[in-house]
């Protein structure tokens, strides 16, 4: 397990070398500790922006093999936003460290979470999050095939069905709460009276009958955070959401 004091070390390892790196012309501290939310629990997360005259490719090559070489890097997985690559990598003391690679015009901003070091950041489209009609939409989708998974015994399938309905219920209360609904990052300061109707929703069996009950409870669920977000689109659907329940 890495310690505080070892994620500090190597972050100020890996900003040094970006420093050191001709090819990266600007870096920034992103995530929680450019928030002022780091914990214990935290990872490191940096920005890069990649000169236009460098090969991107061979950078970001070189960066890696570098985690793996210096740092005790054990994998690492690749998310893409546009032209920009996140490299999540996992250190053998189970530290995350995630590495943004941007061509020069694409590093800047696009979260409040974001800390320029050194260089210059241009500014950036802010990333799209769902809003609380799609959220609606995919709510009633896994309701959908909830119900049809608990008619065909399917109780697996069932129970991540109800669950992502649940999840989709708990984001709405994020947004109306105004808290942040990604990755639920929010949802432990919803209050009280947000969360407990999912909690009715929490499937604590496999059993059919256990199932049908969280799936009624999730859907009643949903139908309370529709009529926060639109009483006119809520009684349209709290016909056919019912009946998708049981009544």
């Amino acid at each position: 397990m890495f310690s505080p004091g070892e994620r500090a070390t190597l972050r100020d390892e890996l900003i040094a070398s970006a420093r050191a790196d001709g090819r990266i012309v600007g870096a920034a501290l992103t995530g929680s500790a450019a928030a002022g939310r780091e914990d214990r629990w935290s990872d490191i997360d940096l920005a890069f922006g990649v000169a236009a005259e460098a090969d991107f490719k061979k950078t970001i090559a070189d960066w890696t093999e570098r985690m793996y070489r210096s740092h005790e890097a054990v994998h690492h997985l690749d998310v893409f936003r546009g032209a920009t690559l996140y490299r999540v990598f996992l250190l053998a003391n189970t530290l995350q460290v995630d590495l943004a690679f941007s061509p020069a015009p694409e590093f800047g901003a696009i979260a409040p979470s974001f800390r320029l070091l050194f260089g210059t950041a241009s500014e950036q489209p802010a990333t799209k999050t769902q809003g609380p009609v799609e959220l609606i939409g995919l709510g009633w989708l896994y309701a959908l095939h909830a119900r049809s998974s608990i008619a065909r015994a399917r109780v697996w399938q069932a129970e991540y069905m109800i669950s992502g309905l649940r999840d989709h219920v708990l984001a709405l209360a994020c947004l109306r709460n105004g808290v942040l609904a990604v990755q639920a990052r929010g949802i432990d300061s919803l209050p009280a009276d947000a969360t407990g109707a999912a909690a009715d929703a929490l499937v604590r069996s496999l059993d059919l009958a256990e199932l049908s009950r969280a799936f009624k409870a999730a859907t009643v669920a949903l139908l309370v955070e529709i009529e926060f977000v639109d009483p006119q689109l809520a009684a349209r659907l709290t016909s056919a959401i019912r009946e998708l329940a049981g009544g």
